[in-house]
C-alpha cells in the first residue's frame, strides 16, 4: 500500500521547491511562483482524479469523464495537464503562461488569478529552472487519494504563506498577519454560525480563514461546509491571486474576494449602498500616508518645484458617507480604515482591528474622530500589545474593538487591557504564547479589573482625560518602589564605618611589625 502524503512531508516537499529559485529571483517573490505552481499541480492531479471517480461511478470511460465538466470542481484543458507541460523542454515558461490563460478562460472564477505572474521571462526563469522545479513538483501527487486527508493541503499552503512571510522579512507584513495575533482578534470578536464576515485589506485571507475555523470549531458546520459567509478585498494584485487560491485550497470556494483600493473604490455594495457584515476583521497597513489615491492624482508644485501637500479636508469627499467622524490627517490613514470597518459594520455586529497606538492618543482631526467614537459609545474595549510582533513594525500595536450594541454593562465604558508584557521574546520577532492569547480573551471575558492589567474605565474618566486612550493613562504598570528607612540606613552606615576605622588600625598595627614606617 503506498504511504500516503503527511502535512510534514507535504510542507518539506513545498518548502523545498522554494529554495530552487534562491538566487534568481527576489525571496519576496518567491510565493507568486510557487503558489501558482501548487495550483497548477494541485488542479490537474485533481481533475483526471475526478474523471476516474466518475467514470466508475457513472458506467462511462475515464476519457467521456474527463470531457465532461460538470464532474469536475475546475476544468483543466489538455494545454494545461501537468504531465503535458512536464514534457517540455524548451520555452517552458511561455507553456506554462498558456496554461494558466486556458484554465482561466475555462472557469470564470479563476479569472485574473492564474494570470497574476508571469512565468514567461526566460532570463530571470531559464528553461533549465524551470525544469528543475518541475521535476521536483513532480514527485508526489496531490489528488485527494494521496493524502492523509484533505485538509492537509490548506494547512500546507499556510505553512507556506507564513514561512515566505518570514523569508521576506519586513516585505512580508504585506500580506500576512502572525497567526497568534489573528487566533486573538478572532476570538475576542466571536464570529458565529450564520454570520457574514469581512475583512477590508484581507492580505492572504488569514483572518477570514481562522474566523471559519472559529465557527467550526464551535459547531457550526453544515455537512461539509462552514456555516458563514467570507468577504474580502485586497489592492496588491499578486496578494490577491494568492488569497483566492487560499480559499480554494481551504474548500471556500464560495468566498467572495474582490480586488482594488478598499478606501478609494470599496468593491462590496449592494443596491447602492455598501454592503454590511456581522463581523469586521482587518490589520491594515500601519499609518499609511496619502491614503486617498484621488487627490494624489494631480498634486501641484510650488516655486522650487516642490509638491504641495493636498489638503485632505478640503479635498477627500466619500460617495458612502465613511467618514462621518473627520476626515484623517494626509499623513495616517488609520482612522480611514477604522471608520471604513465601522461603516460596513451591522447594528448589531462587532469588529477587530489591530492598529498602531498612535491613534489612541494623537490629537488633531484624530482627537477629533476619537472624540465622535467615544461619544457615540463605539468602543468596547482597547488590548495594548507587545511590541515587535509583526514583520513590518517594530513598534507595539493595539486592538481596538468595536461594538455597535455594547451590553448594558458595559455602556459609557471602555475596557483596557494591558499585555504589552506578556509575550514570548525572539531575537528579531516576539509572539505571543497560547497562554497569553487564553489571559487576554479570559480577562476580556470575565469583565473584572485586574491589578495592573485590566480596568474596565468610566467613560466620565476618560473625558476628564480628553478622551486620550493611551493606556497607561488608564492602568499602571510600574513597580512599587522601596521604601527606605532613614534611621535604620544611617545606623548601618556608622557600624560601617566603625568596622572599616577597625580594619585601619589592624592593618597598621601589622605594617608597623613588618617595619614599614607609616
Amino acid at each position: 500500500m503506498v504511504k500516503k502524503l503527511d502535512l510534514e512531508t507535504l510542507e518539506s516537499w513545498l518548502w523545498d521547491s522554494a529554495n530552487l529559485l534562491r538566487g534568481h529571483i527576489d525571496s519576496s517573490d518567491f510565493k507568486n511562483y510557487i503558489f501558482g505552481l501548487l495550483f497548477l499541480k494541485r488542479a490537474s492531479d485533481q481533475f483526471f482524479e475526478e474523471a476516474e471517480i466518475a467514470a466508475n461511478e457513472e458506467g462511462i470511460t475515464v476519457e467521456e469523464a474527463i470531457e465532461d465538466e460538470d464532474f469536475h470542481r475546475f476544468f483543466i484543458p489538455q494545454v494545461a495537464w501537468w504531465r503535458e507541460i512536464t514534457k517540455k523542454t524548451e520555452n517552458i515558461g511561455q507553456t506554462i503562461d498558456k496554461a494558466f490563460s486556458a484554465i482561466e478562460e475555462y472557469n470564470s472564477s479563476l479569472e485574473g488569478v492564474m494570470t497574476a505572474v508571469h512565468f514567461g521571462d526566460s532570463e530571470k526563469l531559464p528553461d533549465k529552472l524551470l525544469s528543475r522545479l518541475l521535476q521536483h513538483f513532480n514527485k508526489h501527487s496531490l489528488a485527494n487519494s494521496n493524502l492523509e486527508n484533505p485538509d492537509i493541503l490548506g494547512n500546507a499552503y499556510e505553512y507556506l504563506i507564513r514561512e515566505f512571510a518570514d523569508d521576506a522579512g519586513k516585505k512580508g507584513g504585506e500580506f500576512y498577519t502572525p497567526k497568534e495575533v489573528v487566533q486573538l482578534l478572532v476570538k475576542l470578536i466571536k464570529p458565529e454560525a450564520g454570520n457574514s464576515i469581512y475583512d477590508p485589506t484581507c492580505g492572504s485571507g488569514g483572518m477570514l480563514i481562522q474566523s471559519a475555523h472559529y465557527i467550526a470549531e464551535h459547531g457550526g458546520m453544515v455537512g461539509e461546509f462552514v456555516d458563514c459567509t467570507l468577504k474580502g478585498q485586497e489592492k496588491n494584485l499578486g496578494t490577491w491571486a494568492i488569497c483566492k487560491i487560499n480559499m480554494i485550497v481551504h474548500n471556500f470556494k464560495d468566498s467572495d474576494i474582490r480586488k482594488g483600493d478598499t478606501l478609494g473604490s470599496p468593491k462590496h455594495i449592494v443596491n447602492g449602498e455598501l454592503e454590511t457584515f456581522d463581523r469586521v476583521i482587518a490589520n491594515p497597513p500601519f499609518s499609511l500616508s496619502q491614503w486617498w489615491e484621488a487627490a494624489e492624482v494631480d498634486v501641484k508644485t510650488d516655486a522650487k518645484g516642490k509638491p504641495i501637500s493636498p489638503k485632505y479636508n478640503d479635498i477627500v469627499s466619500d460617495e458612502y458617507g465613511r467618514f462621518k467622524y473627520g476626515i484623517p490627517p494626509r499623513g495616517y490613514g488609520d482612522m480611514a480604515f477604522l471608520q471604513h470597518m465601522i461603516s460596513v459594520l451591522k447594528h448589531d455586529g462587532k469588529m477587530g482591528v489591530v492598529l498602531p497606538h498612535g491613534v489612541l492618543f494623537r490629537s488633531g482631526s484624530e482627537g477629533k474622530i476619537r472624540d465622535g467614537l467615544l461619544k457615540d459609545d463605539l468602543i468596547e474595549a482597547i488590548v495594548g500589545l507587545p511590541e515587535k510582533l509583526f514583520y513590518n513594525a517594530g513598534i507595539a500595536a493595539s486592538i481596538i474593538i468595536i461594538n455597535k450594541s455594547k451590553p448594558k454593562s458595559l455602556k459609557d465604558k471602555v475596557i483596557f487591557i494591558d499585555a504589552s508584557n506578556e509575550y514570548k521574546e525572539g531575537s528579531n520577532q516576539n509572539t505571543l504564547m497560547t497562554e497569553n492569547i487564553e489571559k487576554i480573551v479570559s480577562s476580556y471575558d470575565a469583565l473584572e479589573d485586574i491589578d495592573r492589567y485590566m480596568r474596565i474605565v468610566p467613560m466620565d474618566e476618560i473625558v476628564k482625560n480628553d478622551c486620550n486612550l493611551n493606556i497607561p493613562r488608564y492602568i499602571d504598570t510600574s513597580e512599587d518602589e522601596d521604601i527606605v528607612d532613614i534611621e535604620e540606613t544611617l545606623g548601618h552606615i556608622e557600624e560601617l564605618k566603625t568596622i572599616e576605622k577597625e580594619i585601619d588600625e589592624k592593618l597598621n598595627t601589622y605594617l608597623k611589625e613588618l617595619g614599614f614606617v607609616l
